[in-house]
């Protein structure tokens, strides 16, 4: 994650702490980017559910058009949309290049298992659709202990 111009509600080195040995949601978006916005509800489920079973999230903000850059709009959208994780500001596109987003994707999510391995990439309105199936597959359903089978 190395490349962020600014950290918001944190920073690298506590992420790198945060997430060592733990499951990773990295999702890009844009303050200019609808899709985004319109699927923040779902992607908070998400990171609250699997939060609890060790997944990490963080955002990074990929500025689009000059206005992007404007850090309090930046933190306005974080307010609005409910974003609590760090987010690393990516205004020169480091991190885009890092991730391979080669044609600057908004929304697009990286899910990477507890020893780093990249486990999928999806983007755009039905990214999350393709997430939750990968996190279904990551974080199986716990058996349903039947306490009738007891009886």
């Amino acid at each position: 994650m190395e490349g962020a111009t600014t950290w918001l509600n944190g920073s690298l080195e506590t992420l790198q702490e945060q997430i060592k040995g733990k499951p990773m949601l990295v999702h890009f978006w844009a303050v200019s980017c609808g899709i985004c916005k319109a699927k923040m509800p779902q992607l908070r489920e998400m990171s609250a559910k699997y939060g609890e079973r060790g997944l990490q999230t963080i955002a990074v903000h990929m500025p689009r058009y000059e206005a992007d850059t404007d850090l309090d709009m930046v933190n306005e959208a974080m307010f609005e949309n409910g974003i609590t994780e760090p987010v690393a500001v990516d205004s020169l596109h480091k991190l885009k290049d890092a991730f391979q987003n080669e044609q600057g994707w908004v929304p697009v999510y990286y899910l990477f298992d507890a020893e780093g391995k990249l486990k999928m990439r999806a983007a755009g309105e039905f990214g999350t659709s393709v997430l939750q199936t990968a996190l279904d597959k990551m974080f199986p359903a716990e058996e349903v202990r039947a306490t009738a089978s007891a009886v």
